[in-house]
C-alpha cells in the first residue's frame, strides 16, 4: 500500500473516530453549555500555527467560562488539507487551516487574495483579511450555504521570494531557461513564466533531492520553509523578490459557529483576532531565525530593486481577473496601500 493511501486510510480512521465521538458528545454543543471544537492543523506543534491556536484554545475556555475549548489535531492526523476542508463542511469536525488553492477550488474568488502583488507585505495582508471590509465579509461568507464553511480570517505564510542553486536572481532574464519547482496549480505555473522561469510542478517532499539532482534549478517559498526544509544547503542563493504574501485560511463549521450563543461568539471572534495576531509576531520570529540559521549554513541573502518583475505580475493579475466582484476584491485590497 502507497503512503498516500496509508495516510488516506489513517485519516478516515480518526475521522471515524471522531464521528461516533460526536454523535455520543453532541457536535457543536447547544450553544449555552458549549464544547470542545475539533481542528484540523497540518503543521507541526512547534510551528507558529500551532503555537498561536493552542494559545487560542487557553484563552477561549478562560474567556467562557470552560464552555468552549479546541482540540487541535496537528501533523495532518486528520489527513491533508483537502480531506479536512470536507471534514468540516460534514461537520465530522469543526475548524481547520486550509489554503487559498483549497478554497479556490469551491470558489474562484478565493483566486484573487492568492495573485502576486496584492499585498504589499505581512502587515497588509492581516490588514486586509483580518479586519476585512464589507466585500471581504461577502467573500468569507460565500460557501456558507453550499458547504456550510464561514471563514474567521487569515494566518500568513510570510512573503514569498526565489533562491537558486546557481546565483542571484536581480531580472527575469536571471530565469530564463531555469527550471522553477512550484506548486501544482495553474496559477502557480503562470507565476512562474510571469518571473522569467520554465515551471516544473513537484511535491514540496521531493524538492531538496531536485534542487541537489538539478531536476530543478530554483523554487519558491518563505525564509521558513527555507530554512527548517534545509534546501539552503542545496540552493544557497536566497533573493527577495518578494512577489506573494502567502495565505492560509481558518475556517469553521457554519452551524457550529451559529450554534454558539451571541456572548460566546463574540468572545470566540475576539479571541480569535488575539490568536492571528500572535500569529504574526510568532511568524515574525520565526522568519528572523531563520535567515540567521540559513546565513549561519552558507546561504547568502540578497535584496533587488523588484520593479523588473512589476509590470510581467501586473499582467498576470490582470489575467487572472475575471468578474467584476474579484475586481471589486484587488481593488478593495489595492486602495488599503493607498494605491490602487
Amino acid at each position: 500500500m502507497s503512503k498516500k493511501s496509508l495516510a488516506m486510510v489513517g485519516a478516515c480512521a480518526a475521522a471515524a473516530a471522531l464521528t461516533l465521538t460526536a454523535c455520543s458528545e453532541g457536535m457543536g454543543g447547544d450553544g449555552e453549555t458549549g464544547d470542545i471544537l475539533r481542528f484540523s492543523l497540518n503543521q507541526t506543534e512547534e510551528h507558529p500555527s500551532y503555537i498561536a491556536l493552542d494559545h487560542f484554545s487557553d484563552r477561549l475556555e478562560a474567556s467562557t467560562g470552560d464552555r468552549w475549548s479546541i482540540d487541535i489535531y496537528p501533523n495532518e492526523t486528520l489527513g491533508a488539507q483537502a480531506e479536512a476542508l470536507q471534514l468540516v463542511s460534514d461537520g465530522i469536525i469543526d475548524m481547520a487551516v486550509v489554503s487559498g488553492a483549497q478554497l479556490a477550488n469551491l470558489n474562484q474568488d478565493f483566486t484573487v487574495y492568492n495573485l502576486p502583488q496584492i499585498f504589499e507585505d505581512v502587515p497588509h495582508q492581516m490588514e486586509v483579511v483580518n479586519e476585512p471590509s464589507s466585500i471581504t465579509t461577502d467573500l468569507f461568507t460565500s460557501l456558507e450555504d453550499s458547504q456550510n464553511i464561514t471563514v474567521l480570517g487569515g494566518l500568513t505564510q510570510g512573503t514569498r521570494s526565489v533562491y537558486t542553486t546557481f546565483g542571484p536572481v536581480e531580472t527575469p532574464d536571471d530565469l530564463a531557461g531555469k527550471k522553477m519547482r512550484v506548486q501544482e496549480s495553474s496559477l502557480n505555473i503562470a507565476m512562474a513564466q510571469a518571473l522569467g522561469a520554465s515551471a516544473t510542478p513537484m511535491a514540496f517532499g521531493e524538492l531538496y533531492t531536485g534542487l541537489q539532482s538539478g531536476v530543478v534549478d530554483a523554487a519558491e517559498n518563505n525564509e521558513v520553509s527555507y530554512f527548517t526544509q534545509k534546501h539552503f544547503e542545496v540552493a544557497p542563493y536566497f533573493t527577495y523578490t518578494n512577489h506573494l504574501v502567502g495565505l492560509d485560511y481558518v475556517i469553521i463549521n457554519t452551524d457550529t459557529l451559529q450554534k454558539m450563543s451571541d456572548d460566546d461568539r463574540e468572545l470566540f471572534r475576539q479571541e480569535w483576532a488575539e490568536t492571528w495576531q500572535e500569529h504574526t509576531d510568532l511568524w515574525e520570529e520565526a522568519t528572523q531565525e531563520a535567515v540567521q540559521g540559513a546565513k549561519d549554513g552558507g546561504a547568502t541573502f540578497t535584496k533587488i530593486d523588484t520593479s523588473r518583475f512589476d509590470d510581467r505580475l501586473q499582467k498576470l493579475a490582470d489575467q487572472s481577473i475575471t468578474t467584476d466582484f474579484q475586481q471589486a476584491l484587488w481593488d478593495d485590497a489595492r486602495r488599503q496601500t493607498g494605491q490602487d
